[in-house]
């Protein structure tokens, strides 16, 4: 039920990319709800990959380049599926980040965990 309810909220919050930053489209909730799907999958098994092959590189820039993975992966889940645009790589940047953000705080609001302390 909670893998449900996280991708419901990442299908959310890419539905508000759109309003927040004009270079990201998104055609439909049903887009929203596939591309919701393929990131989780895109990070689950290619970023932890992507992340070990270019550890010297982030350790070289204190952990910066992980932003731009991210961005990349990003990217690569817009090409790859239709209906979901985003006007360039930097966009897609910070659209990750912002992506990131919504959800995280979103499945911090909603997702609370009912574990003692």
């Amino acid at each position: 039920m909670r893998l449900l309810a996280t991708w419901l909220i990442n299908a959310v919050a890419l539905l508000a990319l759109p309003y927040l930053m004009h270079s990201v489209a998104i055609d439909s909730f049903v887009t929203a709800l596939i591309v919701a799907l393929v990131l989780g999958f895109v990070n689950t098994i290619i970023r932890p990959v992507v992340v070990l092959l270019t550890l010297p590189v982030t350790l070289l820039t204190l952990g910066l380049f992980i932003v731009i993975i991210n961005g990349l992966l990003f990217w690569m889940v817009v090409n790859l599926i239709d209906g979901f645009h985003v006007a360039g790589f930097w966009s897609a940047v910070g659209g990750a980040l912002l992506y990131g953000v919504i959800s995280w705080s979103l499945s911090a609001l909603l997702l609370k965990n009912n574990e003692p302390a």
